[in-house]
């Protein structure tokens, strides 16, 4: 690590503007380059869009300062049960750093009167959308419960703010602070993983509240005593300091009963005063070299900046936007397409309570010059403080916000988390319409003078150059014998017997119509009323699989061209086009289906659908583009063979299905690097003529507007569209599988504070079976927080921040993979656990009755809640006709799961997961973890971990 004087001299080149980008009365760097042939797309004036977001509220507080915010919305039976409190990991002193994080754990660890795991309990409920997060300014858990299981939630949550130190015994507390390290090193252990650290303490001072990672430090959770946890507990949480938050099927009157039943015997807690935070300015500027295992040079600039209460909070997150933000940025303009030097970009102004972060950075494209990278990225900066935004920037900037916004308040808790976001940080739960507010009347000088105010200050720079990591800091080893001081016992407090849940109502899942075009495209609808918005997927029978085995990445190359240019937009055009209108059009891929998919205001749908036609219909492959992409497409592939994941993700589909076999390649269609070299635009043509095609589609969408109304919309963006006259494209599945045993592939990956854990097998069964069965008993083993797996490695050991074993559900034989990340020094000791977990299961130790009546209550009362957005409506349609499911699917699902016993699901377990099959791909470090693998037993084959082309 190397702190020095920045090279770059930032605020010289933001006192004049840039002599290759001089003023003009239009900057060159953000003017739109559309053909004259394009028809110009507008969708409706920001006004209309900010005027659509609202939610009522009614707010009332308890004798013990319990805020309470109320918001009805009736369109189904679930209510978002949401509790803020108001600190985070800017509130903790020096030596704790990381304890509101750790104590997010520890509250899911169960309560004095409800002893079991919250996740345990909740999931049986119903609950969807389950958690907890942690950040600098705040702690909040929050689910979505059948109403009838409120009663039952609110106890819980009361429980665990009032009654819950009983429960945290010194047991729990070391097993959870093993868990948040293992959290830690999973995020360490990737590439660029501990740059943020790196950041923040050279942004902020020593003793600034914001200097440190809310993860907090190996140290100081190491050193988390059982007194210390329990006062951080007693002067935080107590319910003067926390927001309830109650959105959905749920009205103020009894909001106000529950409420005070539930929580209005909790006594007040201490005063608690979150801690300011002054705006540091650095004295001079500050640059840092670092070292990891990267395949490409990353270059960023970042200054600390006024927080998100702060008048200049909207302008400078506009300002960061038009610089690096929209897809039609400043700096993706110039150094992505025109001068193609950086693979990619990125700006942002991370807003927090107190203060925020404004940072820009670039990805050197390989083979580049990191130097000249970093000059044109300071001169687009330069150039943008000089001149200004235009007011078209910003006006796209400010209408994709105010979309994502109306999109984002289909779900009941994306309400609620909106309201206790203002009342939390701004004292009003209306707060984010002043927000929309000031983005729609934000003006070029404004963003232009906030950018100036506070960008020409020192900057901080960090770049990130491939070679050996620094040294990690790992966690203390535990002293031999070393037993903690026991801590005083806790007096509990008995409360009222915990309430039972009501009879949950079966989903009401809309009714789907069906429709054709007149070019024969088949069209599945739905309804969804709940926000004035539409969701588009037109799918073809294409996908990864749809690859040969001699030119993996094919088809997905010719994806990412499709979408940058057609034969009358460029690719600046399409981009600037989908921002004015707000939308959101991409196309993409699962194993199975390729699709191009929209999701809109309703109001701008009819534009929003010919830009989507045009990005299908029209692709113009253009060259340049090809070659652009082509490059990307080069980096992308570097960076993967640095990445954990990707290195498991790409060794073991081969493995398990053999190299011929269209599913036997990494799933995300990336493809081999000599293929992509060498294909050229006629091949892209070929590949888009074969699969991109009419009589290879279905249309289907979700919308607040019926199907008459659409389907005229729909024809005149694709009734006239006609097959090439070339073949349709065809998949072959006829390759034979291989016949696999157990065994161990170590692909060694120096310096990984933590191994993945990849392994699986090809099931005896495929998409298109009934697989109910065999997906509900695997929610016991594999799939489930509460499975066998997890509970034994994360729950009970704490080797892991969490292990999950899945049918991944394909259209043709389906695989079983088991994805763990665990603690490099518990490798060898983790395979035996899982196999010892497995052997058990499908042997003599099936499920139980409690696992069964578990999995039943959670999986059937969890539908009511499980298709509260149009995006999961849209998700059941497309699934349903991949899988050969009938309409009724999703309401026949109650029944059909309530119907299944436990020797029915150890039956189906048992016929198609097979561990003595499993092939295991570890990613580690094999100077650890080879001797650990050595003892297990099991054939050992180690590899070299990929290496990345790090040229620049």
């Amino acid at each position: 690590m190397r702190l020095a004087a920045s090279s770059v001299a930032l605020a010289a080149l933001v006192a004049v503007a840039s002599p290759v980008l001089a003023h003009t009365s239009t900057p060159a760097v953000a003017t739109a380059v559309t053909a004259p042939s394009a028809t110009p797309l507008r969708g409706a004036p920001v006004s209309e869009l900010v005027a659509r977001v609202d939610i009522p509220w009614k707010r009332f507080q308890l004798d013990n300062g319990l805020t309470v915010l109320v918001h009805e919305d009736r369109k189904a039976p679930v209510v978002a049960v949401s509790v803020w409190y108001n600190v985070g990991s800017k509130d903790e002193p020096k030596g704790s750093t990381g304890f509101a994080h750790l104590f997010e754990h520890l509250m899911f660890g169960g309560s004095e009167n409800s002893p079991s795991s919250h996740i345990q309990t909740m999931n049986a409920a119903g609950a969807t959308g389950l958690n907890g997060t942690t950040w600098f300014d705040r702690t909040n858990y929050f689910q979505t419960v059948p109403t009838p299981a409120l009663d039952y939630t609110l106890y819980l949550e009361s429980d665990r703010m009032g009654y819950l130190l009983g429960q945290v015994s010194q047991e729990v507390l070391d097993l959870q602070r093993g868990v948040v390290q293992n959290e830690k090193r999973q995020g360490d252990n990737q590439p660029y993983g501990l740059t943020y650290y790196a950041t923040l303490e050279a942004l902020f001072p020593e003793g600034h509240p914001y200097r440190h990672s809310t993860i907090g430090s190996m140290a100081d959770l190491d050193a988390a005593s059982m007194e210390t946890v329990r006062d951080w507990f007693r002067q935080n949480y107590g319910p003067n300091n926390a927001i309830l938050v109650l959105s959905g099927d749920i009205d103020e009157a009894k909001a106000r009963e529950l409420s005070q039943r539930y929580f209005g015997g909790i006594a007040r807690g201490p005063v608690h005063t979150p801690l300011q935070a002054p705006i540091p300015t650095l004295a001079a500027p500050v640059e840092q070299v670092l070292h990891d295992r990267v395949a490409q040079t990353r270059i960023s600039r970042t200054w600390a900046t006024p927080g998100l209460n702060d008048p200049d909070s909207v302008p400078l997150s506009v300002g960061a936007s038009v610089l690096g933000g929209l897809a039609s940025s400043r700096l993706d303009n110039v150094l992505v397409r025109d001068e193609q030097i950086a693979s990619s970009v990125s700006a942002g102004n991370q807003a927090f309570q107190r203060v925020s972060m404004f940072s820009y950075s670039a990805m050197v494209k390989p083979g580049a010059d990191a130097d000249a990278v970093a000059r044109r990225m300071d001169a687009v900066l330069a150039d943008l403080i000089a001149n200004g935004p235009t007011q078209d920037e910003i006006d796209r900037v400010v209408t994709q916000f105010a979309s994502r916004r109306i999109q984002g308040l289909e779900m009941a808790n994306g309400k609620a988390s909106v309201l206790a976001e203002g009342q939390l940080y701004s004292g009003d739960p209306d707060f984010y319409k002043k927000e929309l507010a000031a983005y729609a009347a934000v003006t070029p000088a404004q963003v232009q003078a906030a950018m100036k105010k506070w960008l020409s200050r020192p900057v901080y720079s960090q770049i990130v150059v491939p070679g050996e990591r620094e040294a990690y800091v790992e966690a203390a080893a535990a002293p031999s014998g070393a037993t903690p001081a026991p801590a005083a016992p806790i007096q509990r407090v008995a409360r009222e017997a915990t309430p039972a849940i009501g009879q949950v109502s079966n989903v009401d899942f809309p009714a789907v119509e069906r429709a054709a075009l007149s070019n024969g495209i088949e069209v599945v609808y739905a309804r969804s009323t709940t926000v004035p918005v539409t969701r588009v997927a037109l799918e073809f029978d294409a996908g990864v699989a749809a690859d040969s085995a001699d030119r993996l990445g094919a088809h997905t190359l010719m994806l990412n061209v499709m979408q940058e240019g057609t034969t009358t937009r460029d690719s600046k055009a399409l981009a600037e086009a989908q921002e004015r209108l707000g939308a959101s059009v991409s196309v993409g891929s699962s194993m199975d289906r390729t699709s191009a998919s929209l999701s809109t205001v309703t109001t701008n749908l009819q534009p929003s659908l010919t830009l989507l036609s045009d990005m299908v219909r029209n692709p113009a492959f253009a060259p340049a583009e090809v070659e652009r992409l082509r490059a990307q497409r080069l980096a992308g592939l570097a960076n993967e063979k640095t990445q954990p994941a990707a290195i498991a993700a790409r060794a073991l589909p081969p493995l398990i299905y053999g190299e011929g076999h269209p599913y036997g390649r990494s799933f995300s269609g990336s493809g081999d690097e000599a293929v992509i070299r060498g294909l050229t635009r006629a091949d892209l043509a070929a590949e888009h003529a074969r699969w991109i095609r009419p009589d290879n589609a279905k249309l289907f969408v979700v919308s607040d507007l019926p199907l008459a109304e659409l389907k005229p919309q729909l024809e005149a963006a694709f009734g006239d569209w006609r097959a090439p006259t070339t073949a349709k494209g065809a998949k072959s599945f006829n390759a034979a599988l291989p016949q696999t045993s157990a065994r161990i592939v170590l692909i060694d990956r120096p310096q990984s504070p933590q191994s993945l854990i990849y392994g699986g097998q090809v099931l005896p069964v495929s998409g298109t079976d009934d697989l109910l069965t065999l997906t509900t008993a695997n929610t016991v083993l594999g799939a489930d927080f509460l499975s066998r797996i997890n509970a034994d490695l994360r729950e009970t050991k704490g080797w892991s921040y969490g292990v999950r074993g899945n049918v991944s559900t394909m259209q043709n034989r389906s695989p079983y993979i088991v994805n763990a990340p665990v603690q490099a020094n518990r490798t060898g000791e983790s395979i035996a656990a899982l196999i010892g977990q497995y052997e058990r299961f499908l042997g003599a130790d099936g499920v139980t009755k409690a696992e069964r009546d578990r999995t039943v209550l959670g999986d059937t009362r969890g539908l009511s809640g499980s298709y509260e957005t149009s995006a999961q409506v849209l998700g059941a349609l497309r699934s349903n006709a991949l899988y050969g499911r009938p309409d009724g699917y999703q309401e026949a699902l109650a029944g059909r799961i309530n119907a299944l016993t436990a020797q029915q699901m150890d039956a189906a377990a048992r016929a198609a997961i097979d561990p003595a099959k499993f092939v295991w791909v570890v990613v580690g470090d094999a100077s650890v973890v080879k001797p650990q693998l050595d003892a297990l037993g099991l054939p050992v084959e180690v590899r070299s971990a990929p290496a990345p082309t790090t040229a620049q």
